[in-house]
Parts: structure tokens; sequence; C-alpha cells
């Protein structure tokens, strides 16, 4: 009898015993000292950009390796936190499609990963390749990127396992369904970690309206003008615009086990001008993209002036608007990001990450909102 209540409660559990739910920071030094980095409050830091250059894993643009040997070093006061390298991102994925579309190249590439791994005593590695059978910051890209990215995953998952159990395999992964029609999504979840989803710049200077770029949910129509809905009917036929919960949704209906799924916060804004003031700019017309601001930034604008904060209790997201200058900015807050915790806790999701950590506020005050929602 014990035997047989055993079975049944192993084959009625679909995903294994539940992870500690992670906190991802993606971070690109800068003139910050490492040990003044809020490192109690991750469970990952992931060190941004190697590339592909020449079938291997590189640094560009000179060699900045020193903080990522200080990031190692401080390691032994924070046993949690694992210390990750990051290959690709934008404008630096131009070397994968041609590297894994041969054996013998991705193979020369799987070992100098592993020699990166063991030279910096790395806890595991992140390949941010933007974007497999898509054609991201001008990279080449073929057909075959979608079952090459496969074979990528698997013989480093491989290799790292042979090098030391226990290391960590992560992939960056687009916020829009268009890019799991490039990848084998149930073939890849078996080899990694986590899939760190980029629920950011989701609305871009190509929106034909302002927009949240890192909504935890998408608009309801009922908030649109006649001439957004038209705008977004053009852009999207029949769709919603993009959020967080979209993607999470579409991902967990394809069967991933949303313990392997981390949800993205932005640590800066994406601005519009020449707004139209009406609901203090949220899904209006634009003259055009004004650029990007630091959460640092952003803060230091409403501190002068509370009254250009606004929020959207629907995405559950903030905007600014500025009119003084019809400006329209959307980003994340202590609030927000807090919401996308809550939701990650509800959803039993993998964790949250976000880009990146040398963006936030001096007092990490993005930082210190997620992790006391996730850990109180």
């Amino acid at each position: 009898m014990l035997s047989i209540v055993t079975q049944s409660c192993q084959q009625s559990s679909k995903y294994p015993v539940e992870k500690e739910q992670c906190i991802m920071a993606y971070y690109v030094p800068g003139n910050l000292d490492v040990n003044k980095l809020p490192l109690q409050q991750l469970t990952h830091i992931i060190y941004s950009f190697t590339e592909v250059r020449d079938n291997q894993m590189v640094w560009v643009n000179g060699v900045k390796d020193q903080k990522l040997k200080d990031l190692v070093v401080a390691r032994k006061q924070f046993p949690h936190l694992k210390v990750m390298v990051a290959c690709g991102g934008w404008g630096g994925s131009g070397g994968f499609s041609e590297m894994c579309r041969h054996d013998d190249k991705r193979a020369t590439f799987v070992k100098s990963t592993i020699d990166f791994i063991e030279r910096y005593q790395l806890d595991g590695i992140d390949m941010d390749w933007e974007y497999p059978g898509l054609l991201g910051a001008g990279n080449p890209y073929s057909k075959a990127d979608k079952e090459n990215f496969t074979a990528l995953m698997k013989e480093l998952r491989e290799s790292m396992d042979q090098l030391k159990p226990g290391l960590t395999l992560s992939f960056a992964a687009a916020g829009w369904q268009k890019y799991f029609d490039h990848i084998e999504l149930d073939k890849v979840m078996k080899h990694v970690d986590y899939m760190n989803i980029m629920t950011y710049d989701l609305a871009g200077a190509n929106h034909p309206v302002t927009a949240h770029h890192t909504g935890l949910y998408s608009l309801q129509t009922s908030q649109l003008d006649e001439f957004a809905k038209e705008a977004l009917n053009a852009q999207s036929p029949g769709k919603e615009w993009l959020s967080a919960h979209n993607i999470v949704d579409y991902c967990l209906a394809k069967g991933v086990n949303p313990q392997q799924i981390v949800i993205g916060a932005a640590y800066y804004g994406r601005a519009w001008k020449g707004v139209d003031p009406k609901d203090k700019g949220l899904y209006k017309a634009h003259k055009g993209f004004k650029g990007y601001y630091t959460y640092q930034q952003i803060k230091e604008m409403v501190a002068d002036d509370e009254q250009i904060a606004n929020w959207d209790d629907v995405a559950k997201a903030p905007y600014l608007y500025l009119p003084a200058d019809s400006i329209f900015v959307t980003y994340d807050s202590p609030l927000s990001v807090s919401k996308k915790v809550e939701y990650l806790k509800k959803h039993k999701l993998g964790g949250i990450m976000f880009w990146q950590l040398s963006q936030d506020s001096e007092d990490f005050e993005l930082t210190n909102s997620i992790y006391k929602s996730l850990k109180h």
C-alpha cells in the first residue's frame, strides 16, 4: 500500500519540488565598486557580454574582466550567489548562426566556453542569441538556426555537466511569440535551467502610439480611442499588445515547466516626444522616439515634479508625462516590480531577472523592492 501511495504521489506531480525563486541581475560593469553592489539580494549576477568570434567565446572592445574577477572574489562572502557570464546581446549576436551551423565549429565554441568557465571559476553561462532564425541587429541568420540552437544548448549542457555538475545554463528569450517559431522550445528546455524572457522593449520606436514597454498585463480595448484602436489593429490584427503575462501564458500553454521561466524587469525607461497630452499621453499619437532614461534619471525627474508620475492599474505599470516637453516615458518602478514578484509567486515561476543592475538608482531602490517582495 505504501508503495502504491508513493507512486501515485510521484505521478500526480507534473514538475519536481519547487526550487528557490531566483533574482538574476544582468550587469554591465560601471564605475561602482563591486563590493558596493547589493550582492546579498541576488541569487545570480550575469556579467555582460562576451561574443562569438572565430567560433570562440571572447571578450570584445578590449578586455573588461577585472570586475568579473572582483565578483568571483566577492562571492566568498555570499556563498548563495552564482556568478555567470552572458554571451551575445543586442548587436553582439553576429557570430552565432555560422558557428552553430557546423559540428566542428560548434564544438570549438563549446570547448572555449568550458575553458572560460574554468578560467574565471564561473557558476554558469547565459546564451543571449538575439535571435535564432531572425535578423536581430543585422546579424546573419538562417532557417537551420532552429535545430542548431538546440544542438548548441545540448552540447553546452553535456560539457558543463562533465566539468562540474550543478552549473547553471540559461538563455535569453524574446518576449513575443514570433521568437518561439524559431526555436525548438520543448527540446531546448530539456537542457537548460532557466529561460530568461525579456519582458521589456515590448513597445518601441515603431509603435504608432505610446504604450508600456514592460507592462505586466496588456491593455484593454476600452482604454483606447479610435485612432489607437486602428493603430493596434493595423500593427497586430486581432491581437493584444505585448505583456509579461501574455508571453508567460503562451509558454505555459506550450508545456514549459513554470520553474524554468524567469520574467524580466527594466531598469530603464523608453520615451516618445510630441505626445498628445490627453489621458497623460497613454496610448496616444507621438512625433517620434525620444530615447532612453535610466531608473536613476527617472527617479530624479519624479523628485522634481511628482505630478508627472502616473499608474495604469490594468497593466500594473507606471508612466510619466512631461507636459512642458510633451514627453511620455514608460518604465518599471518599485511598485511595478513588486507586482511582477507577486505574479511570479502566484504562478510559481522560476524567478525574476532585470536589465541591468548599473541602471538602478544610487540606493538600489528597484532591487530592494524585488528582494523584499520576494522574501517577505
